[in-house]
């Protein structure tokens, strides 16, 4: 899969609203058929930080995404929200899903 996490500084001024600017643009990517996930998080440091989490499927997947008419608008519409140009990292991982975290397991209640 193609696992990538992004780091976006948003104008203070937005920062409450982010998860409703980005809305559309979450929504959409979700429904690509190869979009595993797409999550936003705040981050409990920096109120003006959210970080998103995405997994495709494969590269084509991932080609599909950013040749699509919501990520366009996205790089329309985004951008005037933002203090600075996004932070990525994007990897191929050879899984198609999450791992358990075996080092913090929980026990199975019964």
């Amino acid at each position: 899969m193609i696992f990538i996490t992004a780091k976006f500084r948003i104008r203070p001024e937005y920062t409450d609203q982010w998860p409703d600017i980005a809305a559309d643009f979450t929504a959409a990517t979700r429904d690509e058929p190869g979009c595993l996930w797409f999550d936003w998080s705040r981050s409990i440091d920096d109120p003006t930080e959210y970080v998103l989490v995405e997994a495709f499927r494969d590269d084509a997947a991932g080609a599909a995404h950013v040749q699509s008419e919501h990520f366009r608008a996205a790089q329309r519409t985004l951008p005037p929200h933002l203090a600075e140009t996004p932070r990525i990292v994007n990897a191929t991982v050879p899984q198609d899903d999450w791992s358990l975290l075996g080092e913090m397991s929980v026990p199975e209640k019964g």
